[in-house]
C-alpha cells in the first residue's frame, strides 16, 4: 500500500470508518491532537529513565491508538470501554497511594523523560478541548471523552514518578 494516496490533496480525508470529512473538521482536529499526543509519549518512553514508567507509557499508548480511532470513526461501535477508564483510573490511585502529598506547585523539566510526560499532559489537555468542541456538534463516545480526561492526570504523576518530584516541588 502507497503512502501518498493523493486522496486527501483538495482538503478532504477519509476517517476511519471510510467517511471523507474536512481535514479542517473538529473530529480531524480531535484525533490529530490524539496523534501529537501519542508522538509525545514514544518521546517520553525513550528518554524515560526508570522502566517502570515507560512500561506504563507504552501500555498508555496502545489505549490512545484505541482512542484516536475512536475519535476517526462514525457510527461504530467504541474501542475504548468502562473497562479502560477502570484501569487507568486504578493506575492513578496507586500512583497516587505511593507519591506523597503535593503541596506547592512543580516545576518539571529535571529529566527529559519527565519533560516529555509534561509536553504529553499539556497536549491531552489540548486534545480534551478539541475532544470537548467536537461534542457540542457530533457524538462522542461517552468513555473516550472520560479517558481523554483521564490521561494528563496520569502523565502528571508519571512524570512525579520519574523526576522523583514528590512534595519538594518549588513553591510558584
Amino acid at each position: 500500500m502507497a503512502i501518498t494516496t493523493k486522496t486527501g490533496d483538495k482538503g478532504k480525508t477519509s476517517l476511519y470508518t471510510g467517511q471523507r470529512v474536512g481535514k479542517d473538521s473538529l473530529r480531524v482536529e480531535a484525533y490529530g491532537t490524539i496523534d501529537e499526543l501519542d508522538s509525545a509519549l514514544a518521546l517520553a518512553r525513550a528518554f524515560a529513565e526508570k522502566e517502570g514508567v515507560a512500561k506504563r507509557v507504552r501500555s498508555l499508548q496502545k489505549s490512545v491508538s484505541l482512542l484516536m480511532a475512536d475519535f476517526a470513526s462514525i457510527g461504530k461501535e467504541p474501542l475504548i470501554t468502562a473497562e479502560h477508564v477502570a484501569k487507568i483510573e486504578k493506575e492513578i490511585a496507586d500512583i497516587e497511594d505511593d507519591l506523597p502529598e503535593q503541596h506547592a506547585f512543580i516545576v518539571p523539566g529535571d529529566t527529559r523523560g519527565g519533560a516529555m510526560l509534561d509536553l504529553a499532559r499539556t497536549i491531552a489537555r489540548r486534545a480534551e478541548r478539541a475532544a470537548c468542541r467536537l461534542a457540542q456538534e457530533e457524538d462522542v463516545p461517552a468513555q473516550a471523552m472520560i479517558y481523554l480526561n483521564r490521561i494528563s492526570d496520569y502523565c502528571f504523576l508519571l512524570m512525579r514518578l520519574e523526576e522523583d518530584v514528590f512534595s519538594s516541588g518549588e513553591e510558584a
